[in-house]
């Protein structure tokens, strides 16, 4: 939506919100309540914004808008004056958990009845407010948008959803040979077309349309259809391989560390020691004779050699009846010896503590990682995704530029190495192996920070950059569609976009059951219970759009799968709908307006 489009916000800036009924207040203005408010006023809700400080920045968007903003207070008089009375929902999104907790109680000791939706990113104090502010009245943008970003990097291709009790996925598939959709994907309900060689993202396609090699298409349906179509929903992970390959890639990157991370000091004294082995081994088989004159075999002068040189011999093998010099060569063999193992436990002695001064600043540990994801950014965000790669089996290495960061300690006891440096620069990316890494997640809280990191990252890959995932958190969505655009960013995502529908949803009465980005777009797949006497009673599958998919339709009695064209909507039916937010919102308002 355009900022400059009011049509459908409140008819004027002078309303006075106490004599409205059925608006939504928004307690917070940010970047992420802001992309809550532009959804709302989609759905043809009124809106009314309190807050103390909010971001200057967004202050003329709200006012071109025609939403009112008021000073939030500590009191319920500037609640009253909100038209807290009339008001359906409040969403509660302040700067801060403690702000947003203080904010969701003062509401709920205002009135026991109205809809309270809160946004907490600590899952404690979430669990807490919700037996104060009903069950599922907790949201945390954290959680909704980290699954986005571990199933990108995990490689996944599908998420699962539940329409009607039964198992569908959202897939994303790559086109192998030319065809129409229909011909390629029979019933599956295509939400969007990404052609290979342009940024064209088409949005709620036509099964006839066609496709050709290259091109990525993203298809909904039951778990029987996709696998007649032959889409694979398992994503492969290390865990695919069988254990004799495991252990050999463990062996080998067990030899790659001692070999790469050895200290060089401690390789010269080592060869230097095999060297003094194989010179005695040689001079002890040729001139070294037993009192009945045999020789040495091989193994016994090698064993002799060691025994010497360790100093516990002379018990079976004796340089006591030998010639001058072969007891010359003992002595220096004993001196040379002795130095030579000194060093080789004083050097091992120093590698051990160096490395394990390494492990503890996280360093350690990531020289052994192979086909891992790094993780730039340890917030809530950030945090959230390492929980979800470490239950699916993925390493995680973290860089992170603040020594003091408060996670730092719960990231490390999950076995997640954190680097403390500037994710930017060449030599803090090589310290993460990104050379090996599978994925990459930038998710610092400031949108500059993670466009350089994103351009370093880029730099480094090299020719692995577009087989490479690199999700990129951004805040502004215009932002993330010109990064795309300009840098060729292929996974440029703005929070707020995935988790904003959530909260709208979750206030105006539109049940979601996934957000996810397909290409550069977001989609959302909701349900929409048909009002009686609404603006979708009667209508067709053709009347809702050309960019709405309607997945299925849960008819009470039976899940109708897949509706056709002509398939008409009843009241009471629960329509399963795909499609971008601002397009499923607009039915949602067709039928509420007509039924209101």
């Amino acid at each position: 939506m355009s900022s400059t489009d009011t049509t459908l916000g409140p008819s004027s800036s002078q309303d006075d919100p106490r004599d409205w009924t059925g608006h939504v207040i928004v307690c917070g203005l940010h970047v992420n309540s802001l992309r809550a408010i532009e959804l709302l006023i989609a759905t043809g809700t009124k809106v009314v914004v309190l807050d103390d400080e909010p971001d200057k920045r967004l202050v003329p968007t709200l006012a071109s808008w025609n939403v009112p903003l008021l000073h939030r207070g500590d009191g319920p008089e500037e609640f009253e004056l909100a038209g807290v009375g009339g008001a359906s929902a409040v969403i509660c999104a302040e700067s801060s958990d403690l702000l947003t907790l203080q904010t969701a109680l003062l509401v709920r000791d205002i009135s026991e009845d109205i809809k309270v939706i809160v946004d907490i990113d600590n899952p404690s104090v979430g669990k807490a407010i919700e037996g104060v502010t009903g069950e599922g009245s907790v949201l945390d943008v954290a959680g909704l948008f980290a699954p986005s970003v571990v199933s990108t990097c995990m490689g996944h291709d599908a998420d699962r959803l539940d329409i009607g009790g039964k198992e569908f996925f959202a897939a994303t598939v790559r086109v192998d040979e030319s065809g129409t959709l229909r011909e390629m994907f029979g019933d599956l309900a295509p939400i969007g077309v990404a052609r290979e060689n342009s940024d064209e993202v088409l949005i709620g396609p036509s099964r006839d349309l066609r496709v050709e090699p290259g091109d990525r298409a993203c298809v909904i349906g039951p778990t029987e259809d996709l696998e007649a179509a032959q889409i694979d929903l398992e994503a492969s992970s290390d865990d695919d391989r069988g254990y004799l390959r495991r252990q050999l890639d463990r062996a080998e990157r067990t030899w790659r560390v001692a070999t790469e991370h050895t200290d060089s000091a401690l390789k010269i004294t080592l060869w230097l020691g095999l060297a003094v082995v194989i010179v005695s081994a040689v001079i002890l088989g040729l001139f070294y004779r037993e009192p009945d004159g045999t020789r040495l075999t091989i193994l016994e002068a090698i064993y002799f050699t060691f025994e010497t040189g360790a100093t516990v011999g002379f018990g079976d093998f004796s340089f006591a009846d030998q010639s001058s010099a072969m007891q010359v060569f003992a002595i220096l063999l004993i001196v040379f010896s002795t130095v030579i193992v000194s060093l080789i436990f004083a050097l091992i002695t120093n590698l051990l503590v160096s490395r394990r001064i390494e492990q503890s600043l996280g360093q350690g540990q990531v020289h052994e990682f192979h086909g891992h994801t790094v993780l730039i950014g340890l917030g809530s965000v950030g945090m959230r995704v390492i929980q979800g790669l470490r239950q699916q089996g993925r390493d995680v290495a973290v860089i992170e530029r603040n020594a003091d960061n408060s996670y730092i300690p719960l990231a490390r006891s999950l076995g997640v190495p954190v680097i403390i440096g500037d994710a930017t620069l060449g030599t803090t990316l090589d310290s993460v192996n990104l050379d090996t890494a599978s994925s990459v997640a930038v998710m610092t809280s400031s949108d500059l920070t993670n466009i350089e990191t994103s351009l370093a990252v880029r730099g480094k890959l090299g020719d692995r950059w577009e087989a490479t995932p690199v999700v990129v958190r951004v805040f502004d969505r215009a932002l993330a569609d010109r990064l795309s655009r300009s840098f060729g960013f292929q996974h440029v995502w703005a929070s707020a976009s995935i988790a904003a529908p959530w909260f709208v949803g979750a206030a105006v009465g539109l049940e979601v059951l996934s957000t996810f980005y397909f290409a550069s777009e977001p989609f959302l797949v909701a349900t929409l219970e048909i009002s009686d006497g609404g603006g979708l009673t009667g209508a067709t599958m053709l009347d809702l759009g050309a960019d709405i998919r309607v997945v299925a339709i849960d008819r009470g009695d039976r899940l109708e799968y897949p509706p056709r064209r002509d398939t008409k909507f009843m009241a009471g039916d629960r329509a399963y709908l795909a499609g971008p937010y601002e397009e499923l919102l607009r039915v949602m308002r067709r039928d509420r307006d007509a039924a209101a």
